[in-house]
């Protein structure tokens, strides 16, 4: 379809305005659908009801014109059939041009006495519901045809740009559909159409934006969530079928480590560990690579179980790599690594930025001559240096830390590699491909023995440190967090270092240290050491202890300005204390609380389970884009909500099963449109689609 330019109306300046909504043609202004509806019809007019929109239709009786010191005030009263009187109000900043242009001109010429206008504003007095007082947001003459677009109807609102006005958007719609909409084509199979009873596009896309009424409204709306739906999940379908390879390598379980390994374990595994370490095994021995994920609370012993599936991998002579999104958590992982594996004969090294040249030397040629069997690092295993002799498996741990293409980057190091991704907390993206079933899916559902839930609360400040002097006093260690190392102006967040020297004051005589990501690697190991070895009583840190450490006799947590963590990272804070046999406590002290943000805050109070947490991120933040490179945010699909639209994806879903069984490759005369618009909307990510 042509560009925006030629509707009538918009031209091209304008038509800049469309491409920042990602507007460019007319078909993707037939498909930027209405954000919201105002029920603009005479049996639903508020008519200064308990609603503070207005929307009246009067003859206008008469006007002022009134010219104030710094504003020009236009004032027309309107009366209805029924005698209600409106008083209509108008303000504009007088400005240097005001003698030569009138801004108010128009409203004196068409506000005429005897014409019928329709008024949509507010009331001035927003605490009365009887005022007849309103300031008007728009306004239609009634003679006008065209103002049935905007009143005496379900009216669409759009999300706009800077120039952009919902009146004039609304207006380039109708000529759009008018002039356009007989060359949209029908992209679904008329089975589909007939078996789930939709509208056709063109029925569909006029009644999203100009509805009749409510039901038309909805059935519109389910069309295009089902389409959007079945177009997602045939690409996922597609590309699975594409991606049905058979390793070039297997495993057989010999047991020569794995048996050793759970004999100096000095406990057991849970029976979810066991559960999942099964799960994890018959996917690696399979024919297909896996890719799967493994959800677990912090300290449920995730770490433990990836290890075990590594140990498979160096049974049978491949190389494995365990990437952490930074230097503290991948020395942890080194560490517990190193003292679990204790005695046998495994080679593992850490790499990371840190690393000095010499030794760096050494493991990278160790790597690729096959002599090192696991490497933890950090990003700079995706270095183009960092080769491997028979690398098969990779972990990634907390894989919401990292981008798409890193992951893809990773992967890349190697044939048909199968991949474990770790976290506590599924981020929306990696939960909207669970939803998909597109991703498998492994969680353990039980903590450790001894480990007592964590008492989570949402404070003030004054509390917060009455609670850590109390655990102070019983000889337990605290951490207190924030999210900034400095002040910053554009944020309200409270800093490290500005509060650090109060905080001494606070808690004085008890020792503090600072830590954060500013810091040099050798500062940092320091810091941990000395507050491991209880040297230090309060740990005044930034995100960096997000991960990474573990002293179990510390027993309070406290984050400061909470509001501005992730529900992700506030799971994550949280599972740095109650790793002892203490009860533990995680104290949320926001800085500025709004609705939303204490919404959130709830959520991390009321429940610690980590999938749960994840999906109300994903219904409060958006599923991100599931086939692109961000996390979180908008979504891509327009009508759908795979949050709140479940019944029609699970449809969809079943469909798209149905419709690859019976045609794989969409190549039926039938699905070649269906298959046209697939491409258009995936080419550009089909080397992403089947990255968890």
């Amino acid at each position: 379809m042509p560009s925006v330019q030629f509707i009538k109306g918009i031209g091209p300046k304008k038509a800049e305005l469309f491409e920042r909504l990602g507007v460019k043609t007319v078909s993707d202004l037939l498909r930027y659908y209405p954000r919201a509806y105002q029920d603009r019809r005479p049996d639903s007019l508020t008519q200064f009801g308990s609603v503070n929109q207005v929307v009246f239709l009067g003859r206008v009786t008469y006007t002022q014109y009134i010219p104030a010191r710094s504003v020009l005030i236009f004032k027309a009263f309107l009366e209805n059939d029924e005698k209600k009187t409106v008083e209509c109000t108008w303000f504009k900043k007088r400005s240097f041009y005001a003698r030569r242009f009138d801004p108010l001109g128009n409203l004196k010429k068409e506000f005429k006495a005897g014409a019928w206008v329709w008024v949509v504003g507010r009331r001035e007095d927003k605490e009365s519901f009887v005022s007849n007082k309103i300031s008007v947001d728009e306004y239609y003459l009634a003679d006008d045809p065209a103002a049935l677009l905007h009143v005496n109807r379900l009216t669409p609102l759009y999300s706009l740009t800077e120039g952009l006005n919902n009146k004039m958007f609304r207006a380039s719609v109708a000529a759009a559909l008018d002039k356009y909409l007989s060359e949209e084509p029908e992209i679904l199979p008329e089975k589909l159409i007939k078996k789930r009873s939709l509208l056709s596009a063109r029925q569909a896309l006029k009644a999203v934006h100009f509805p009749s009424n409510t039901e038309e409204l909805s059935d519109a709306q389910r069309r295009l969530i089902y389409e959007e739906f079945l177009l997602l999940a045939a690409a996922w379908g597609v590309k699975k079928r594409q991606n049905i390879v058979k390793k070039e390598h297997s495993y057989k379980v010999t047991r020569a480590l794995l048996t050793p390994f759970r004999e100096r374990l000095g406990f057991d595994f849970t029976p979810s560990q066991k559960k999942v370490i099964n799960e994890i095994f018959a996917s690696l021995t399979s024919a297909a690579p896996m890719t799967r994920l493994l959800q677990g609370d912090v300290g449920s012993g995730k770490t433990i179980v990836a290890l075990s599936a590594m140990l498979l991998a160096a049974e049978n002579n491949y190389q494995s790599a365990l990437m952490a999104p930074t230097e503290v958590l991948a020395a942890q992982h080194f560490i517990t690594v190193t003292k679990f594996l204790n005695g046998l004969k495994i080679n593992v090294s850490l790499l990371t930025s840190s690393t000095p040249k010499k030794e760096r030397e050494k493991i990278l040629k160790n790597l690729a001559d096959g002599e090192t069997q696991i490497v933890i690092g950090t990003h700079s295993l995706l270095e183009d240096n960092v080769k491997f002799k028979a690398l098969k498996f990779i972990v990634i741990d907390e894989q919401h830390r990292f981008g798409v293409e890193q992951r893809a980057k990773l992967r890349e190091k190697a044939a048909h590699i199968d991949q474990l991704s770790m976290t506590a907390t599924p981020i929306p993206r990696t939960l909207a491909l669970a939803f998909y079933g597109d991703l498998d899916v492994s969680t353990i559902t039980e903590l450790p023995p001894g480990r007592k839930q964590i008492t989570t609360l949402n404070v003030s400040e004054a509390q917060a440190h009455e609670k850590i002097l109390e655990e102070l006093k019983k000889g337990r260690q605290a951490y207190i967090v924030y999210p900034l190392i400095e002040e910053s102006e554009k944020l309200s967040a409270k800093a490290v270092k500005e509060d650090f020297e109060k905080l001494q004051k606070v808690f004085a005589p008890y020792s503090l240290a600072m830590l954060h990501g500013a810091m040099k690697q050798k500062e940092k190991e320091s810091v941990m050491s000395a507050f491991s070895a209880g040297k230090i009583n309060i740990l005044v840190a930034t995100p960096v202890i997000e991960v990474g450490i573990d002293v179990k006799n510390a027993t309070v947590m406290m984050v400061n300005s909470a509001e501005r963590f992730g529900l992700a990272s506030l799971h994550q804070l949280r599972g740095r204390v109650g790793r002892g046999s203490e009860e533990s406590f995680c104290l949320l002290v926001p800085g500025r609380e709004t609705s939303l943000s204490k919404e959130r805050l709830d959520i991390i109070c009321e429940t610690s389970d980590g999938f749960k947490i994840g999906e109300k991120d994903m219904e409060l933040r958006g599923p991100g884009e599931i086939l692109g490179t961000r996390q979180h945010g908008e979504f891509e699909l327009r009508a759908g909500d795979i949050t709140k639209d479940v019944k029609v994806l699970n449809a969809a879903s079943e469909d798209r099963d149905e419709l690859l069984a019976d045609d794989p490759k969409l190549l039926k005369p039938e699905h070649k449109l269906f298959r046209d618009r697939l491409v258009e909307l995936y080419q550009n990510h089909w080397h992403l689609i089947d990255l968890s």
